[in-house]
């Protein structure tokens, strides 16, 4: 079953084994614009992980043991807790300690994860470094992050509407949106349009 995901060759007798102890269903879909993956409990009991399909085993490996801590958090605390709670990241993490291999990431996401550990967010978007880590190994788009344009440049969101990168604060860029003036905050990470100015 396992040969089925887009795993690194040396996560998947480990994913094999967690299926195996925990019997969820891993459903692969098409890709979603606002989750990498999400776990749901059907009336029948069933539990379902749906994951995007992607090239990207680092992020399918990351993503599934996300979902997987919330099945484990909601058996072993019951279905009160906060979904990204305490008990979730201390799931999360015990389920990812033991993938925490050179064997199984390259260096510069194994590094990125063990810090994302540390505290988990409710998605690895929301923590830059191991994002940044991450899409070196997605597949190659006409995009551009916005940590990679020069401050001033305009870019555009596939909706159309277009900004102009501004300052840097602690963690987010503000932006400008053209035709409003309002400034709205990006990860810098996020992937846009770059706009060739003339």
């Amino acid at each position: 079953m396992t040969n089925d995901f887009p795993l690194p060759l040396a996560a998947k007798e480990k994913v094999r084994s967690l299926l195996e102890h925990y019997p969820v269903t891993v459903k692969v879909v098409k890709k979603r614009k606002t989750k990498h993956g999400d776990f749901r409990r059907l009336s029948t009991g069933e539990v379902v992980i749906t994951i995007n399909r992607q090239d990207n085993p680092y992020r399918f490996l990351i993503t599934f043991l996300h979902e997987m801590a919330h099945h484990v958090a909601f058996e072993t605390y019951g279905q009160k807790i906060l979904p990204h709670g305490k008990e979730w990241k201390q799931c999360f993490r015990q389920l990812s300690v033991p993938f925490l291999s050179e064997s199984i990431f390259p260096q510069p996401i194994l590094r990125a994860y063990a810090q994302h550990l540390k505290n988990p967010k409710a998605s690895s978007d929301i923590d830059s470094t191991l994002a940044l880590a991450l899409q070196i190994h997605d597949t190659p788009t006409d995009k551009i992050t916005i940590f990679d344009l020069k401050e001033g440049s305009c870019f555009a969101l596939d909706s159309g509407r277009v900004f102009r990168k501004g300052k840097q604060r602690r963690k987010r860029i503000e932006c400008e949106e053209m035709t409003t003036g309002n400034v709205y905050l990006f990860q810098p990470h996020a992937k846009v349009n770059r706009i060739n100015e003339v």
